[in-house]
């Protein structure tokens, strides 16, 4: 019996960001996937607990996860942030925190996109 993948989108944003932030970036990942279930929102540990994040999760009625810094450091991705390297220890925060939560097996579905403010950014993984 073959089960459905699990789609995990990874968000990255900037202190500043809102609601309206996450949510651009995550209908542009969204319109480049042609995909629209996703099971989780999932960012780095300490930014799952800002309340912007928060919300977000729970406006899209899924789980917000985080995942930690030695794991996102793990991760090779295809988009490069020197910025995002310093601070992280990957590339990109959004591509590194949806691959480490849709687990071992995951493959990037669609790669980071930036929300029109530049405030967020989302990628798209799947197991």
């Amino acid at each position: 019996m073959e089960r459905d993948a699990m789609k995990v989108v990874g968000i990255g944003f900037r202190a500043a960001a809102d609601l309206a932030s996450l949510q651009d970036a995550l209908q542009q990942v969204l319109d480049v996937s042609d995909d629209v279930r996703i099971d989780a929102v999932v960012t780095e540990a300490a930014k799952a607990r800002e309340a912007v994040f928060r919300e977000f999760a729970q406006v899209l009625g899924v789980p917000g996860l985080g995942v930690t810094v030695e794991d996102l450091g793990q991760m090779i991705t295809p988009t490069q942030s020197e910025r995002i390297q310093d601070r992280f220890g990957t590339g990109s925060l959004a591509e590194a925190a949806a691959l480490a939560a849709a687990g071992p097996q995951a493959r990037l579905v669609a790669p980071r996109v930036v929300s029109r403010d530049g405030m967020a950014t989302a990628a798209l993984a799947e197991s």
